[in-house]
């Protein structure tokens, strides 16, 4: 089950952390990984942990911010590696900051990078995945698109926003045979992460209201989107998978 043999995936954010962890799950499964980031250079350890799952790999520099990078790297991956059959939109920020001390530019910089990116490159991959009649196309949410957490608006706003455009794109493509879903996680300990889990105080309301008492791990978070990604999934659309410990439960 959830063998993804003769699948070509496409991860983006795919340096380090749940993105990482995503193409090397979904390459383990048997897919071939285009990965992208803002600096290819960056990919290097990911296309070796995809290499060694013995899997082809294809890197390329995509900003999901700038559309153009968008518009010029899909048909470059289509190109040179195949028709892309499953995207995950993994590439995202959370630079924290309450409600009283938010910018403008903070706005802008999380819209166009977790909602307005994601939508556009799921835009470019959907049409070949239409005409073909099969694809998944998976954005990493967070539970806090589902409960708020404090001193996060901008980002738990963002993340809400994910979550209806999953539901409407779901909507609009799943008679073609395409499904749309997200992956809600609870918090994960990585570069975006890592800083404020440093804090004591923070770390415990965090391990707090995660009733089994633990961090979600990177390889837990690839194994949601493997299974999203297969055709055992393929009656799951529109949907969040929560990948919180039960935190958004209470």
């Amino acid at each position: 089950m959830f063998r993804l043999d003769g699948k070509i995936a496409l991860v983006t954010g795919a340096a380090t952390g749940i993105g990482q962890a995503i193409a090397v799950a979904l390459a383990a499964s048997g897919a071939d990984i285009a990965i992208a980031d803002r600096n290819a250079e960056s990919l290097a350890d990911t296309e070796s942990l995809v290499v060694a799952q013995g899997r082809r790999v294809f890197k390329t520099m995509i900003d999901v911010r700038i559309i153009e990078q968008i518009e010029w790297g899909v048909p470059e991956i289509e190109k040179h590696f195949g028709p892309i059959d499953i995207l995950v939109n993994n590439a995202g920020i959370n630079r924290p900051a309450p409600a009283d001390r938010a910018t403008v530019e903070e706005w802008d910089d999380h819209f166009n990078t977790n909602v307005r990116g994601g939508f556009f490159l799921a835009q470019a991959v959907a049409s070949g995945m239409r005409t073909r009649g099969w694809g998944r196309i998976i954005f990493i949410s967070s539970q806090s698109g589902l409960v708020g957490i404090p001193g996060q608006p901008i980002y738990c706003a963002t993340k809400g926003a994910v979550i209806q455009l999953v539901r409407t794109l779901g909507l609009e493509w799943a008679k073609d045979g395409v499904t749309v879903n997200s992956i809600a996680p609870t918090f994960v300990e990585t570069n975006l992460t890592r800083q404020r889990l440093s804090d004591p105080a923070f770390r415990s309301f965090v391990i707090g209201k995660i009733p089994k008492g633990t961090l979600a791990e990177p390889g837990q978070i690839g194994a949601a989107a493997v299974y999203l990604a297969s055709e055992e999934a393929a009656m799951v659309n529109c949907e969040t998978h929560r990948v919180d410990g039960g935190w958004t439960a209470w």
